[in-house]
């Protein structure tokens, strides 16, 4: 190890900040990282593979789920091997994790959603989300800059894993996105979406409006922001697009994180023929 900082917390996320991790991503490894130092007894540098991995049984003894100890490994990778440099290989095998599919909405029940919103700022911004794919952290964050209204499209900016990406904007959109950029008089730098105190919206708020629009429009269903994005990811493949078109739109690092949408997508699995048929 080539030394170990005085103050751990403020090394970690000034590390975060340089690999352009999310907010979310460094304050759930600090508390991570700081659990595990509670834990152990020893200083950081006598700690050893077998205190991690001691660390992690001990969790796993508290029923913690597969998920939950994965992210405590992660963080604790991140804080030898990218905060303090230590050349400690943790080759501990990762917990199995259940593969749930994700709730997804019909595209009746899109369309009933987006009709019980009576007002006009946040029906366009769940339209937006819907019609682009896009996480509720990357529509309040998206700015006028980011628009090619002209040619139906526009980017994501340091999006999830800090990269960019390009969006597909619908036709329908259009006109209404244009009439909130002239009546709120937005610059290029504004982000699109303002709420009235002239700040941008947060990921609560949009949460509230989704809950009251669910309840009004009758989908008994818990729903969230990103129930919208993988009903768009699932009506595209439903549409007969590719997966690697759709891993491209939806910012996916690996084609197997789209490909759990074909498993969702009703024309391929329900119109398959029984092979008892044949019989």
């Amino acid at each position: 190890m080539s030394y170990v900082p005085v103050n751990i917390e403020r090394s970690v996320e000034k590390e975060c900040r340089r690999r352009r991790l999310s907010p979310r991503t460094t304050k759930t490894y600090l508390y991570c990282i700081n659990r595990f130092l509670e834990y152990s007894p020893k200083t950081l540098d006598k700690i050893s593979k077998k205190d991690v991995r001691l660390f992690l049984e001990h969790l796993s003894e508290k029923d913690l789920s597969g998920n939950s100890l994965n992210t405590y490994h992660m963080a604790i990778r991140f804080l030898f091997t990218q905060v303090l440099d230590k050349k400690m290989w943790l080759d501990i095998r990762y917990s199995k994790t259940p593969v749930r599919l994700p709730e997804v909405l019909s595209k009746d029940e899109v369309k009933k959603l987006i009709d019980s919103i009576k007002n006009f700022k946040h029906q366009l911004m769940v339209c937006f989300m819907y019609s682009s794919g896009l996480r509720v952290s990357e529509l309040i964050n998206m700015k006028v800059k980011d628009l090619n209204l002209d040619k139906n499209f526009g980017f994501v900016r340091n999006g999830k894993g800090g990269k960019d990406r390009l969006i597909t904007l619908s036709n329908n959109l259009i006109p209404a996105i244009n009439k909130v950029i002239k009546d709120e008089k937005l610059s290029e730098a504004d982000y699109l979406f303002k709420s009235n105190r002239e700040r941008k919206y947060s990921i609560r708020t949009l949460q509230k409006i989704i809950d009251k629009s669910a309840k009004s429009c009758g989908i008994k269903r818990k729903i969230h922001p990103h129930t919208l994005r993988h009903s768009f990811a699932t009506h595209l493949i439903e549409n007969g697009y590719d997966v690697t078109n759709v891993q491209a739109l939806l910012g996916h690092k690996s084609p197997e994180t789209t490909l759990i949408y074909t498993h969702i997508a009703s024309p391929n699995l329900i119109n398959t023929k029984s092979p008892l048929e044949d019989l």
